[in-house]
């Protein structure tokens, strides 16, 4: 029995929780509205307040799938109440970021700057080096971090880039 997948998911007060035959979830909550697909071969049962992932058999697709589900559900779940967010530093002094409405500007040492829309749903937000991503969609928030991150990579010798603040960059000793 997968550990992660036998755990009930408790839906909070303010949360709707619709669940179609075809297993399209739709989660509604005070911060927005969430829809996901999820796998057939899984079986989804709502207890009152509480909704229990289940999967058919014990086949190698079905136990993969157990876990997976559940956490997708409950990612729903709290992204709709909490949100999430993510924060990349900018670390160099000649780099530059600026946010106008929804559009990320970046000046890192390229011979253009680069801006980057947010999507819908997503808002940055800019402290000096300090660029937040917040949205209510945990894939979506981390994939454009991700993007982000990779328009400048940080690099072992000097560090300078754009990295997560929960990141920790091993430094490499230069030419001797």
């Amino acid at each position: 029995m997968s550990r992660i997948g036998r755990i009930p998911i408790v839906v909070p007060p303010g949360v709707e929780v619709q669940i179609s035959e075809d297993n399209h979830v739709e989660v509604k909550g005070p911060k927005g509205l969430l829809r996901r697909q999820l796998h057939p071969r899984v079986l989804l049962h709502r207890n009152g307040t509480t909704i229990e992932v289940a999967r058919r058999s014990e086949a190698k697709l079905d136990k993969s799938l157990h876990g997976l589900s559940r956490t997708l559900l409950h990612n729903m779940i709290v992204g709709v109440t909490t949100g999430f967010e993510k924060q990349l530093e900018i670390v160099w002094s000649g780099f530059r970021a600026q946010v106008q409405h929804k559009t990320l500007t970046l000046q890192l040492g390229h011979s253009h700057p680069i801006t980057y829309e947010a999507p819908e749903g997503l808002e940055f937000e800019l402290n000096r080096t300090l660029i937040t991503v917040r949205g209510i969609d945990k894939e979506l928030v981390g994939q454009v971090a991700a993007n982000i991150r990779s328009v400048r990579k940080p690099e072992p010798y000097k560090g300078k880039g754009i990295k997560y603040t929960t990141e920790t960059i091993r430094r490499k000793e230069g030419k001797s």
